[in-house]
């Protein structure tokens, strides 16, 4: 029995754990779909391997013999093994299961990601989701780094946009948060000149959310704030206005959401003049295949996207 673990095949394990089940060959060939003769052939070879009987025939069918029982219980715990294997690789490829990395900025991710997600868990509860938000620097590093699968993001200028495969977009527009009580809620649509005077929590010099908001107020002859507060966590932006009668420019979907949930005693304020901010795309390496799973969300985001905006 020395060379045992390189001579028992499966075939042999199937038919030692049907013969245990059905307690006849003809029965147990019959539903592994091969001949008599064949499973008989078969068994011998397995009782040549160990040197012993396997199973004693008896009136009541084929009785396994002590070494046998061995090898069913063994045979039964491999080929459960073996379907659970089987069933997780088939869901695997219809993406039921698995891991997905996606990063986003804040408003393409409550807009697209979030329910994206929300509908994946529907039907794939035990799914492993990941949502990074950030700013698309930092995402777009994660991104060839190999952290996310795919990402929304703007594609910084210093990175050649040929390395990426760059497919729906959509613009943002900005508007501004404040507290509850702010003496900008008390104004039915407030102006751009409006908003000055008042300090910023905001992202920092150069992100495409400040450069929109820096150029709207430049265009209608309004001075740039001196106090700012320089932050990418919508938290921390929250903690600071309640406490404060500054100003934060944020995506519409941000305001949305604040208007929908009242978080915080946060209130949204939209100008009169739009301030658009440069479009996001849905991105992703070239030459990377992502798993069935990242192509299922990226497909439901891209569906996101594909609706006209309201």
């Amino acid at each position: 029995m020395q060379d045992l673990t390189s001579r028992l095949q499966w075939r042999h394990l199937r038919l030692i754990h049907a013969i245990d089940e059905y307690g006849q060959l003809s029965v147990a060939a019959e539903h592994l779909a091969i001949t008599q003769p064949a499973a008989s052939r078969m068994l011998a070879e397995v009782e040549q391997m160990v040197g012993q009987p396997l199973f004693a025939r008896t009136s009541k069918g084929m009785v396994p013999t002590a070494i046998a029982d061995v090898l069913i219980r063994h045979a039964g715990e491999l080929l459960r093994g073996l379907a659970s294997t089987a069933d997780e690789v088939a869901a695997f490829g219809a993406g039921k299961t698995g891991r997905v990395r996606v990063g986003s900025v804040t408003g393409a991710a409550i807009a697209f990601v979030v329910p994206a997600v929300h509908a994946l868990k529907q039907d794939v509860e035990g799914a492993d989701v990941y949502v990074g938000v950030g700013p698309s620097d930092a995402l777009m590093e994660g991104l060839l780094n190999g952290e996310y699968d795919f990402i929304l993001s703007r594609v910084p200028n210093d990175l050649d946009p040929r390395l990426f495969e760059i497919m729906d977009w959509r613009n943002e527009t900005a508007e501004s948060l404040v507290r509850s009580g702010h003496k900008l809620t008390q104004i039915a649509r407030p102006s751009i000149t409006d908003l000055a005077g008042f300090g910023w929590v905001a992202q920092a010099t150069g992100t495409p959310m400040r450069k929109a908001v820096e150029e709207a107020f430049l265009a209608h002859g309004v001075p740039l704030p001196d106090d700012i507060v320089t932050t990418t966590s919508l938290l921390v932006m929250i903690a600071y206005l309640q406490i404060s009668d500054s100003i934060a420019p944020v995506s519409s979907e941000v305001g949305d959401l604040a208007r929908s949930t009242g978080v915080g005693g946060i209130q949204s304020v939209s100008v009169q003049q739009p301030m658009v901010i440069s479009p996001y795309h849905l991105i992703q390496r070239k030459s990377v295949t992502i798993n069935p799973l990242a192509q299922r969300l990226r497909n439901l985001v891209v569906d996101g996207l594909s609706k006209p905006l309201a």
